[in-house]
């Protein structure tokens, strides 16, 4: 089904993610002004194209993908195509978490807290983010 696992993106993917940048939902728009601003120390991308997919919100050092997803996932096709594409994140060693766009309208700090929770649980140890992970160099007094 999927062969390819690399993270890099296809042609195909970057240039709709590129598209896609300039095409924010007021849910995207409203999380993405909160995820640039590198929250609890992680850093996240907005449209990261990998494979042949274009992941709403990426952290690569949690491997963590970020999905708004609108009433539009719940109908057709889309519950089957958010499946197929969740799978071959998962095979990449790349977890999904599915944020529903009307949750983001009614409390996105709920929902950032989620994702920094999320992002913050799979960090690797030596993480300066990471729960119980070294402190940010600032803090050991280095520069």
């Amino acid at each position: 089904m999927f062969k390819d696992h690399s993270p890099k993106g296809s042609k195909r993917a970057v240039r709709q993610a590129r598209a896609r940048r300039r095409e924010m939902s007021l849910p995207e728009g409203l999380l993405w002004r909160e995820l640039r601003k590198r929250p609890a120390g992680l850093k996240f991308r907005h449209e990261h194209a990998t494979g042949e997919f274009s992941l709403d919100f990426y952290c690569s050092d949690a491997r963590l993908a970020i999905e708004v997803d609108g009433e539009v996932h719940g109908f057709g096709d889309g519950p089957e195509r958010d499946a197929r594409r969740d799978a071959w994140l998962a095979a990449s060693g790349i977890r999904t978490m599915r944020v529903p766009a009307i949750e983001i309208l009614r409390d996105a700090d709920a929902v950032l807290r989620g994702i920094i929770a999320e992002a913050r649980s799979r960090l690797p140890l030596h993480h300066p983010a990471a729960p119980g992970g070294p402190p940010p160099r600032d803090e050991l007094g280095e520069e």
